[in-house]
């Protein structure tokens, strides 16, 4: 008769002390989530942050242009960057300066476009 007991030890996989993911087989899905704390933001990034966030809000209330819609598209990139790096890096900073410039008039007359600006010039030094 032949053996049909699958439950002997037939030398399998042990798998401890795994800091990521771990499959084995065929046709297999790993879904990793990352739990912990955000990057550590400098004072400077976090009030350019904020100055951005506020000035998307605000551009939501102006008549829309080219120009206006690539200042929020840079706006929403330096907002992302900063809330997944904890800073925004001097090319992006560099972009965002001129798109607040491109954008002209409509960033002059908001508060919120002066703050960005301010807070672009002190992370660039000037």
């Amino acid at each position: 008769m032949a053996d049909t007991d699958n439950s002997r030890d037939r030398g399998g996989i042990h798998v401890t002390n795994t800091s990521g993911n771990v499959t084995i087989g065929d046709n297999n899905t790993v879904t990793s989530t990352v739990n912990g704390t955000q990057p550590a933001r400098d004072p400077r990034q976090e009030q350019l942050l904020q100055a951005v966030l506020r000035l998307r809000a605000d551009l939501r209330g102006v008549v829309a242009t080219d120009r206006t819609a690539a200042l929020d598209e840079e706006l929403s990139d330096t907002a992302d960057e900063i809330e997944g790096h904890g800073s925004a890096d001097a090319g992006r900073l560099r972009r965002l300066r001129q798109a607040l410039t491109d954008a002209g008039a409509v960033t002059g007359i908001l508060a919120s476009g002066v703050a960005v600006g301010q807070a672009v010039g002190t992370l660039l030094g000037g």
